[in-house]
């Protein structure tokens, strides 16, 4: 294996990961945090600094090295274990976390842009932090591994292994002739629907600090809020109906996005992952506003569809914001929710879970083979967008949700040897499997994972980095075959 590319590769992306700590304490500074600032964010910033002077001193490269695919897939990996090590250091360092291993879930949590939290309350906390922790969002939503990409070739080295492994199931379309370019233009749409949607909180009265990291937790799909409340605690009707529109949007393929800013949306119209994706969005809302409205919860229409399809959107596109307690809920609209929990986003978002593309694709497998039943001697296949699709990318689907539902029944029955409920135990697995957040029972929206042991932490945050990049990246180091030489 290419130890030496590999060890240049990561050490690249832990000067990134400092590069943005290093920003946040330019902002404490700014707010006056001063030396606690400094001393949260310090050491952090120099470890990856000097692991970046260190590799190119002494790790020199030959000409134009590529990562095989086995490398690929282990610089996926390390790189959101050591994001998420070094990332905890300013929570733990500050006094804000009391452990190491709670600011290790805290952080992995925003990564993987799943927004568990272990805080109590969030709004004790240094500005600069709460900066940092939907920071952490940001990067982990478009992908820290598609920024480093993007800057390969400033390397002299290739990195379409690394994105075949970042993102083993359906994923963005490549759109230019070049790698790198194609992870530069998905940033820059991720950038700019950032800053757009940070204008228009400013418009609703947020802060600057705030408006910032809701953008941040928005278009990651992460969750992390600024308030203890989430964004319940603002109790404003723009605010929501902003946030719902723009999770929407982070929970789209970003290919298709590109391609509205082409001019080509007869491609997006006719996408068929958007199409149902836009159907169970909207079914699951209005499913909810009658049952609130049957059951008298809200007054209004109008007041049941704000906070329907904020709840809705925010689950199924794995954000996890919320703005009410949907665990006091009629239990059909609890029913539902919980669904899209097993559902997620479309391939290509920030999203997490299984992805609508593969849904889609075992739909139309159970279609074909139910017409083979009717007539034996027939011929037929799975069509996505009038594209056949080949048999071995329908069994690799068919076995990655098999090996997700596998993991959520492994995950459930370990967290139950903690002592919790089932439906605490399944929804705390689906909820960090899926990238999710809040669960149901002792994980709800107004609740966190503080009260869980250590040992259990540690496993949820293996969960959500098994959830994040989609099991194969991470089952896959766990094969014989793959330290085989």
């Amino acid at each position: 294996m290419e130890y030496k590319p590999l060890a240049k590769a990561l050490s690249v992306l832990l000067a990134i990961v400092s590069g943005f700590m290093a920003s946040c304490l330019a902002v404490g500074l700014a707010l006056g945090e001063g030396m606690p600032a400094v001393r949260a964010f310090g050491p952090s910033i120099i470890l990856g600094l000097a692991t970046l002077g260190y590799s190119a001193a002494f790790l020199r490269l030959g000409r134009r090295p590529s990562l095989s695919h086995k490398a690929g897939y282990l610089f996926v990996v390390l790189s959101w274990l050591l994001s998420a090590a070094i990332g905890a250091l300013p929570f733990w360092l500050s006094g804000s976390v009391g452990s190491y291993v709670d600011a290790f879930f805290e952080t992995m949590s925003g990564f993987t842009t799943t927004g568990a939290s272990i805080l109590s309350d969030i709004e004790s906390l240094p500005r600069s932090l709460l900066l940092w922790r939907a920071m952490t969002h940001w990067l982990g939503g478009m992908g820290i591994v598609v920024l480093t990409v993007a800057i390969f070739p400033l390397l002299g080295m290739n990195g379409r292994s690394v994105m075949e492994a970042e993102a083993p199931g359906p994923q963005v379309d490549k759109f230019t002739p070049r790698l790198s370019q194609t992870a530069k233009i998905l940033w820059l749409v991720y950038l700019g629907l950032t800053a757009i949607l940070a204008c228009l909180l400013l418009v609703g009265g947020m802060s600057a600090i705030d408006a910032v990291t809701h953008s941040f937790a928005t278009m990651a799909t992460g969750g992390f809020s600024t308030r203890n409340a989430s964004v319940g605690a603002y109790g404003s009707a723009y605010i929501d109906i902003v946030i719902t529109v723009f999770m929407t949007l982070a929970g789209m393929n970003f290919a298709l996005h590109w391609s509205a800013l082409r001019g080509d949306l007869r491609r997006v119209l006719k996408d068929t992952e958007l199409r149902v994706y836009a159907g169970i969005l909207a079914g699951a809302a209005i499913i909810i506003v009658f049952d609130l409205r049957r059951a008298g919860v809200y007054a209004s229409v109008g007041e049941a569809a704000r906070f329907a399809s904020f709840q809705a959107s925010s689950i199924l596109t794995t954000t996890g914001f919320a703005t009410a307690d949907f665990t006091r809920w009629p239990a059909l609209s609890q029913a539902v929710l919980f669904t899209l929990m097993f559902v997620g986003g479309c391939a290509g978002s920030t999203g997490g879970g299984v992805k609508v593309s593969r849904i889609v694709t075992l739909f139309k497998m159970g279609q074909s083979e139910m017409r083979y039943l009717l007539n034996p001697r027939g011929v037929y296949g799975v069509f996505v967008d009038g594209r056949h699709l080949k048999k071995n990318v329908v069994y690799d689907i068919a076995a990655m949700v098999f090996l997700y539902i596998l993991a959520a029944f492994v995950s459930t029955v370990v967290v139950s040897a903690g002592g919790y409920d089932i439906l605490t135990s399944l929804s705390a697995t689906m909820a960090c499997l899926g990238n999710i957040g809040p669960g149901f029972a002792l994980v709800g929206p107004t609740c966190n994972y503080a009260f869980m042991p250590e040992a259990l932490k540690w496993w949820l945050s293996f969960i959500m980095m098994l959830g994040r990049l989609e099991v194969y990246t991470v089952i896959v180091l766990f094969t014989r075959a793959f330290w085989r030489r």
